[in-house]
């Protein structure tokens, strides 16, 4: 067996109202002046109240930096790192969705080791030490408290990213009630990024794919695919939330150590450039990356297509299970009421030449793609989700 690294959070914590008693679950470990770190959307909801509540009656006390943007800006990391400093900061708290951990990530980092963050760009440039972190997902898509990865948005519409297991959180906060008001197209978008990141992991050519991650792929495509449509259409099922919440974090933990590719490598240039939801930008492009894939893939995804899928036949031939697991796939986006072409979210075809040229920038995503992707290939891709 070949040799790999497998890292993860140190502490999960899931249960049904945590977020409201995290004083108590974080007070050890943090200390008593914390950066809590959200979005503008989530604090006008009132949803960070039970959590800022918990932490006053620790005797914590939370300065509250809510200015996180959909894919974050450089500038939005620099003024919560200084608004960090200011509160003389013992300990972060990240809550909200994707773009909230990753600034809470690179703020613990930048504070607690004063470095450049120019110079932690990049796989395994950040020095560290960190401040303490605990991270509360508010969505079950990104599996941010899980990976040791923060992208962030410099220069206009490029991305860059901080990978280092330096910036995986001391702990997870898995609520399920935080997300039971969530709405449906948030729901079904990051429910599908969440099928991306298991789909992707399990069929890595990462050197570092290995059989944990392997396993918690397909543990993680079972409960996503079996409370996906639960969960959007009927949002106040806490136990259809909590799988969702729990699939998101297994697909986390198996991509976090078996990293992504092509259908995140093509979703960046529509995220970044056309303002898309990372979620939907994977959906949109993810059958015909896969299709594009099935040739060098077709039996790994005719292994997982059943764990997404159980009432695919198993009589099927490795050929009709990857085939019928793509469709179904693409059927279900569209079936959650997620737009099914790049037109329907205002993509002209004009501009599909310049997304194949960016995504080729992806090198780091692009190196993990089960068949060998270069621009005409993109472009090809990109042409048949218009």
């Amino acid at each position: 067996m070949k040799p790999f690294v497998f890292s993860t959070t140190a502490q999960i914590v899931f249960r049904a109202g945590a977020s409201s008693e995290i004083g108590g679950l974080v007070r050890r470990k943090l200390g008593e002046r914390v950066l809590f770190v959200t979005d503008p959307g989530l604090r006008k909801l009132g949803l960070c109240d039970p959590a800022l509540s918990s932490l006053a009656a620790a005797g914590i006390e939370a300065t509250v930096f809510d200015k996180v943007e959909a894919d974050p800006s450089l500038a939005t990391v620099q003024s919560a790192t200084d608004a960090a400093k200011a509160g003389g900061a013992t300990g972060v708290i990240g809550f909200g969705g994707g773009s909230s951990l990753d600034v809470a990530k690179l703020v613990a980092l930048l504070c607690g080791s004063g470095e450049d963050i120019d110079g932690a760009w990049g796989v395994g440039n950040a020095k560290g030490p960190r401040l303490p972190l605990v991270l509360v997902p508010t969505t079950a898509g990104t599996g941010s408290e899980m990976t040791p990865v923060s992208i962030i948005t410099v220069g206009g519409d490029e991305k860059r990213g901080v990978s280092s297991p330096i910036i995986l959180p001391d702990i997870a906060v898995l609520d399920p009630d935080l997300m039971l008001a969530l709405p449906a197209h948030i729901t079904a978008a990051t429910g599908i990024d969440a099928m991306v990141h298991a789909i992707e992991a399990y069929t890595s050519r990462s050197a570092n794919n290995n059989p944990l991650s392997k396993m918690l792929a397909r543990q993680a495509l079972q409960l996503l695919g079996a409370n996906i449509e639960k969960a959007v259409f009927d949002g106040k099922n806490r136990e259809a939330r909590g799988a969702m919440l729990l699939g998101s974090m297994l697909a986390g933990q198996a991509f976090a150590n078996s990293p992504v590719a092509a259908v995140h490598a093509l979703a960046y240039p529509i995220g970044g450039t056309f303002h898309i939801p990372h979620g939907l930008s994977n959906a949109l492009v993810l059958p015909h990356v896969l299709r594009f894939n099935a040739p060098a893939a077709v039996a790994a995804y005719a292994e997982i297509a059943a764990d997404a899928f159980p009432d695919l036949a198993p009589e099927q031939s490795s050929q009709e299970r990857c085939a019928a697991f793509i469709d179904r796939l693409a059927a279900l986006s569209a079936s959650l009421g997620l737009q099914p072409r790049l037109r329907d979210v205002g993509i002209s075809e004009e501009h599909l030449s310049g997304m194949a040229r960016d995504a080729m920038k992806q090198t780091r995503l692009l190196i993990n793609n089960p068949r060998d992707v270069n621009e005409a290939d993109a472009l090809s891709i990109y042409k048949a989700a218009w």
